[in-house]
């Protein structure tokens, strides 16, 4: 069984095992399995770059996606891991390092989405259980960072929307669970506190256009557009001016994306028009 908190081996001793799987030096059928996963799991958000970014997560998703490696009571195991600790833990920190643990863990679950999409280990009742904790993720994550200085890639919000992304593609999630998953992800498009800079808006972007053409309603859409103009004129009234700054900043850049991803001759052509509107006040 895994346990992240009885983890075998340091970060030292685990790149070394990392860096031999990768060069082809350690072949995967070698290597003690559930130590070398427990390990990638309990390090998953090391402050070491080269361990987390190239390392953990492109193994894991070698693992996962690219050669279908790990068994699936395995990867339940992984799924549950995440959800109990992983995913929370630090949650509501700003500027700490444990956005890393976070950001990771959600590019992990996407991962296990995308292999429970073609495989299907995971129980209906499960992936509702990850739909309802990314609800919960998005609405108490406040660390927007993207690239950090000697650190690298924390990217939250890139990596959350990725994971809800896969959720969306995945048949057992219902489409009656897209308009909670579209207000989350709209709330964390439009922020006052940190001004994306590092594509954050594509990213957030493409589970909605996702769940636009999964049937999400497009009103729902539209009156959240309609009501951009009234935030805008609220919080520039009691807001600073730097924080109505960031929040236009924002609302540019997810808008522009929104714009070049719907076509003229698309069924989305009002909403194109709306964002039209939108961008001209």
């Amino acid at each position: 069984m895994i346990d992240v908190k009885a983890a075998p081996m340091n970060e030292e001793q685990l790149k070394r095992v990392l860096l031999g799987v990768t060069e082809g030096e350690i072949p995967w059928t070698e290597v003690n399995e559930q130590e070398v996963i427990s390990s990638m799991m309990a390090h998953i958000g090391s402050l070491d770059a080269e361990l987390r970014d190239d390392l953990i997560f492109s193994i894991f998703a070698q693992l996962i996606v690219e050669k279908n490696q790990l068994e699936a009571e395995l990867m339940e195991e992984m799924m549950d891991l995440c959800l109990q600790d992983l995913l929370f833990k630090g949650i509501g920190e700003k500027g700490t390092d444990t956005v890393f643990t976070r950001a990771f863990t959600s590019l992990l679950m996407a991962l296990l989405l995308y292999r429970d999409k073609e495989d299907d280990f995971l129980s209906g009742t499960k992936v509702v259980e990850v739909k309802e904790a990314f609800l919960r993720y998005l609405s108490l994550e406040e660390d927007y960072r993207g690239y950090v200085k000697e650190k690298g890639w924390a990217h939250s919000m890139a990596h959350a929307a990725d994971a809800v992304d896969e959720l969306v593609r995945n048949e057992k999630t219902d489409s009656d669970a897209y308009p909670e998953l579209f207000r989350a992800l709209w709330s964390k498009a439009f922020i006052y506190d940190h001004a994306y800079i590092h594509g954050e808006e594509e990213r957030i972007l493409t589970p909605v256009m996702e769940m636009l053409n999964r049937g999400l309603d497009i009103t729902l859409v539209e009156d959240h557009m309609k009501e951009l103009p009234l935030e805008w004129n609220e919080h520039k009234n009691r807001a600073t001016m730097e924080q109505y700054l960031v929040f236009r900043n924002n609302a540019k850049a997810f808008l522009k994306s929104l714009y070049i991803q719907m076509n003229q001759n698309s069924p989305f052509d009002r909403l194109q028009r709306q964002v039209e509107v939108l961008l001209g006040k």
